[in-house]
């Protein structure tokens, strides 16, 4: 019989969805977390674990296939599944054992037809997305082998050799260089397109038209769990082009994350800045932050602690879910910069009461004697006064022009 126990503890049928998987996975393992149910860390390892080998398509069909001891074998001990993981877990409650004779462990590879490259395709999507998961709906467009004909490209017998390459495909020329120079040159076979093999024209299927093969558009399903990353991929297995005599390649999904105009993630760490007052820097504030999934979140600080330009201050527990783990999360630091008062914004009276709350200056002593000079400040304007050294330096060059020029010594 085949080998259920792992679609048993999610709860869920042999035949049940990657989207029904998750679902059953999130809801168990809310139950059972140990932060909010410490007796049940055991069953919560069994229930992260169906779900990290029914989430992975190609974990899921060696376990449709084989069983619990072909994930064993198949993983090699390295960086699948430790063995701890079944001996100290389920080796008592699956009975790991023996093995599956003539199977030669999963690690020694598996002969059969060969296999179709895997196509690419990118998906662009929000950090919203990644934050709180999504399912997109992706229209692909692939080549299949055609119904009509089941691949054959006419009827059947009406398949033959190809006379001009003999089969083979490719056909091979030869090119007199010179008195005893041949140059062999090998080309695909025109006649057959490589294939070895040519069917007359009232014989070819009239849906393929003799080419084996028709596009049908296809629409997958992209789920896209909490905690997500950039560039993380989607395989789904045998999704990709279909050729006779050939095990269709995967087709797979590469996130890209659009910018965030407020939020930067690192990790599962987010940033973000803020701008405050001078006075809320000296005397406390709050404010709103609206999170990336719609919550309102109010951020609070007392009065006294004061919160320099450039100072960082962490919110726990605020930042990116973890990826199969959403309930965990990381931090989110907010990046705080002051915003000063315009100048002349109070009364001498209004400065002098301010000065009273504010900490003493510092004591400076003022020197003495005829070589002290008091110099007012006046507000920089880097143009002006680049200005005014060019206009020296012009004046230096019309000088130049009526004696010899003097060159600096280099030593």
């Amino acid at each position: 019989m085949a080998d259920t126990k792992l679609y048993d503890i999610l709860g869920v049928s042999k035949n049940a969805s990657d989207n029904e998987i998750k679902k059953a996975y999130y809801k168990l393992a809310k139950e059972y977390h140990p932060d909010k149910n410490p007796s049940a860390g055991e069953k919560f390892k069994e229930i992260s674990f169906a779900y990290e080998v029914l989430s992975n398509a190609e974990k899921r069909e060696t376990y449709d296939r084989y069983g619990l001891q072909g994930i064993k074998e198949g993983t090699g001990g390295s960086g699948g599944f430790p063995g701890d993981i079944f001996g100290d877990m389920f080796g008592g409650l699956f009975g790991f054992g023996g093995g599956f004779p003539g199977m030669g462990g999963m690690g020694g590879g598996r002969r059969g037809r060969r296999r179709g490259e895997d196509t690419m395709h990118s998906l662009r999507v929000s950090l919203e997305d990644l934050y709180n998961g999504k399912t997109a709906k992706l229209q692909l467009s692939k080549t299949v082998i055609c119904p009509k004909c089941n691949g054959r490209g006419g009827k059947d017998g009406a398949t033959q050799r190809c006379r001009v390459c003999s089969g083979r495909g490719v056909k091979v020329t030869l090119r007199q260089l010179g008195p005893g120079m041949v140059q062999q040159m090998q080309s695909i076979c025109s006649d057959c397109r490589g294939e070895g093999e040519v069917i007359n024209e009232k014989d070819r299927c009239k849906e393929c038209r003799g080419k084996k093969v028709t596009q049908q558009t296809k629409i997958l399903e992209v789920h896209i769990d909490k905690g997500m990353k950039d560039g993380q991929k989607i395989p789904f297995r045998g999704e990709g082009d279909q050729q006779p005599d050939m095990e269709p390649g995967d087709v797979v999904i590469v996130l890209q994350q659009k910018e965030h105009e407020l939020f930067r993630r690192s990790g599962e760490d987010l940033y973000c800045a803020h701008s405050i007052t001078l006075t809320e820097s000296l005397c406390g504030f709050q404010f709103v932050l609206k999170h990336l999934d719609g919550r309102d979140i109010i951020i609070k600080h007392p009065a006294g602690q004061v919160v320099e330009p450039g100072c960082i201050k962490a919110v726990m527990g605020e930042g990116m879910p973890k990826y199969r783990n959403p309930f965990e999360k990381g931090n989110l630091y907010v990046k705080f910069e002051i915003t000063f008062p315009e100048s002349g914004f109070a009364s001498a009276e209004a400065m002098k009461a301010l000065e009273k709350l504010l900490p003493p200056r510092p004591k400076v002593e003022l020197p003495m004697g005829e070589h002290v000079e008091e110099v007012t400040l006046s507000d920089y304007d880097g143009h002006a006064n680049d200005g005014g050294r060019r206009e020296a330096y012009d004046e230096d060059d019309d000088d130049d022009h009526h004696g010899p020029r003097v060159q600096c010594a280099h030593q």
